[in-house]
């Protein structure tokens, strides 16, 4: 709005001032006459002009009065457009990320609406977590299965990796799962302009972070916000029903193996082999990520608390993690998902296994 008003009030300004010069010259041309002396043989130098009454009078008040409403205008007007200018660059900066997010969901949109149909393996334009047909190739008998792939949740996503992260991921895919390359970089379809119009939709639909202050709702302006309570309740409403019906044994063990209510996301996604289609194996031996069976994981981590560090912020590529270990740049954070009771509950499992 202020935005808005700061350019009305600079059109304001230019009308006033085009105008005052338009009125300027119209009476000039008006008053104006062959020059003195094109017509008769006296010099133009020797014609009677306006008497000193007339020059000094009426004709010299008119002129210097429009000159002071003119300084006025460019007085108060460049100061006043000088103090509003940052409210009219705020403005213009939400304006183009209005503009991005709706081409972005212009892109994330169905096949069927002229889009790329993210939202159709991702859970719909709110991005809350679907399937994805995919065929697996059995590599000792090449026998082909069709299966339904449960591609994540996308609402959450920025929680648990950095824009750049994301960015990587849409650029050049998920090597053995559907999520292709769509990035020309990566060999798919998307330039880079429309992989930013996608990030900004899906900055769009993130569920609002909770601990923030006020216009701090995202991860860009509160990057240390958390789930809000009620999904968190909503977890732990899953995770003990799980553990009360007799799934599983353990409240970290539910937490570890559940697609976990309301966009959040499951460990065993990553390390079991199998979850992501419906068909798991040995809880935690392996997949995408590494294996957390047979005591690897007590001999990266002799310290259970840089274990609930690094579960909690992820791994950085290059960067040093437990004992001997460094970051892929993969494993995602999970401390502005979890409480840190959950990630506790998730790092005692996960050791015991």
């Amino acid at each position: 709005m202020i935005a808005l008003t700061t350019t009305s009030i600079a059109w304001l300004l230019f009308a006033v001032i085009l105008g005052g010069w338009v009125v300027y010259a119209f009476l000039n041309l008006r008053q104006s006459r062959d020059e003195l002396g094109s017509e008769q043989e006296v010099a133009a130098n020797r014609q009677k002009f306006y008497e000193d009454e007339i020059l000094e009078g009426p004709r010299l008040t008119r002129v210097l009065g429009t000159g002071v409403i003119l300084l006025v205008v460019i007085v108060i007007g460049l100061p006043l457009y000088w103090i509003l200018e940052p409210a009219r660059l705020a403005g213009a900066q939400d304006a183009k990320e209005e503009i991005f997010v709706e081409w972005g969901s212009r892109l994330f949109a169905p096949t069927a609406d002229g889009g790329f149909n993210c939202s159709g393996c991702h859970g719909g334009m709110s991005g809350n977590g679907g399937s994805a047909p995919y065929n697996l190739t059995d590599p000792a008998t090449q026998q082909v299965t069709s299966v339904a792939w449960n591609a994540p949740a996308l609402n959450t996503i920025f929680y648990r990796f950095s824009e750049e992260e994301v960015r990587f991921i849409l650029v050049y895919g998920r090597p053995f799962s559907p999520m292709s390359p769509w990035g020309v970089a990566g060999g798919g379809p998307m330039n880079d302009q429309q992989i930013d119009t996608l990030l900004a939709y899906m900055h769009s639909i993130q569920i609002d972070r909770e601990g923030c202050g006020l216009g701090e709702d995202d991860i860009k302006t509160c990057p240390s916000g958390n789930l809000p309570a009620a999904t968190q309740n909503d977890i732990d409403t899953l995770a003990n029903k799980a553990v009360a019906d007799g799934t599983y044994s353990s409240y970290g063990e539910a937490l570890f193996n559940l697609d976990l209510a309301s966009g959040a996301y499951s460990c065993a996604r990553c390390h079991t082999l199998g979850w992501s289609w419906g068909d798991p194996g040995e809880p935690g031996q392996g997949s995408f990520g590494w294996n957390l069976t047979g005591g690897s994981t007590n001999a990266r981590f002799p310290n259970e608390a840089d274990m609930i560090d690094f579960v909690s912020n992820g791994s950085t590529l290059g960067a040093k993690y437990g004992v001997a270990s460094q970051g892929s740049g993969r494993m995602p954070g999970f401390g502005a998902m979890l409480t840190s009771e959950q990630i506790q509950a998730i790092v005692e499992y996960v050791r015991s296994l």
